[in-house]
């Protein structure tokens, strides 16, 4: 600005404040967000105000007490479901829940209001195949992966136990399988949800479509094409291109799922923040598991 104009006029002089207007501060008029207010604790409950992955219409197979029943899937993600259906459900019971080929998963039931009822799923990824291929599977990942675990065979070793159909074990062993998803000229992390010879159900955080051919990458030496056959939330189905040696798992090293895992906020009760995995539905650790092995497969 310049003074002498100011002062004495002349050609050239433009009117100006000689203090300019501060800019307004605090709350606005009409504007009840304009005052920031920092959070003094951490959220300790579900505060969203829709559902994650909400889906419409979407009809899924749940099995329970030895039936099978039509569910409505209402939301998923990446820890368990929201499913409404007239099973009669009670807490802590074990279902199964079908999203689609090779996608069927465990699941706890963690919370029931009204007719809707939250799910959390297992931890580990399940092998989809008969019980003793899949204790030769386990067998072999541990003895590669976990060299420090030893095994004694002996011919008293008692055998894994055999339930349900197809003779597949009840209890589970504590591994989680991740791989890395090359797609649409990108890579993203997924986790291994459920692995079979003819295909793979993942958690992937990134959209895919049905019919893309992805490659999954479960180690530097060890990848497997695919095709997307669907796509529920975060949860993939994907079909392989050639039948898949269950035995290659053993050429990734898998994580060991712990018991002080924390479900995500929405199947939280808020009475109890542990988790079912550990205790009633029995998950063997390394050491149990190398136990249930012992003699199941002699050399």
């Amino acid at each position: 600005m310049n003074i002498r104009k100011k002062i004495f006029g002349g050609e050239g002089a433009v009117e100006e404040p000689i203090l300019k207007p501060k800019k307004p501060k605090g709350a606005k008029r009409d504007a009840l967000d304009s005052v920031i207010v920092s959070r003094e604790e951490s959220r300790t409950t579900n505060s969203r105000g829709n559902d994650r992955h909400r889906l419409l219409g979407e009809t899924v197979r749940l099995d329970h007490d030895g039936r099978s029943y039509d569910v409505e899937l209402i939301n998923v993600s990446g820890g368990g479901a929201m499913v409404s259906g007239s099973f009669a459900a009670k807490m802590w019971d074990s279902v199964t829940l079908h999203l689609g080929e090779n996608g069927t998963m465990e699941c706890a039931v963690r919370w029931i209001r009204d007719d809707r009822v939250g799910l959390e799923f297992a931890h580990e990824t399940r092998i989809d195949c008969a019980a003793d291929e899949r204790a030769a599977v386990l067998r072999e990942v541990i003895q590669r992966s976990f060299p420090d675990v030893e095994f004694e065979l002996s011919d008293d070793a008692p055998p894994e136990s055999h339930d349900g159909p197809d003779g597949r074990a009840a209890r589970r062993h504590p591994l989680v399988w991740s791989g890395l998803l090359h797609h649409d000229y990108q890579s993203t992390p997924v986790r291994v949800r459920n692995i079979s010879e003819s295909g793979v159900m993942i958690e992937c955080a990134a959209p895919l479509r049905v019919g893309s051919e992805p490659l999954l990458e479960l180690s530097d030496a060890l990848a497997v094409s695919a095709t997307v056959t669907w796509v529920v939330g975060d949860q993939v189905g994907m079909r392989f291109h050639t039948p898949f040696d269950l035995h290659e798992l053993a050429r990734s090293r898998p994580e060991v799922a712990g018991s002080d895992w924390q479900p995500p906020s929405y199947l939280d009760t808020g009475t109890s923040s542990g988790s079912p995995w550990s205790n009633e539905w029995g998950r063997m650790s390394l050491g149990e598991l190398r136990q249930q092995l012992e003699g199941y497969i002699k050399h």
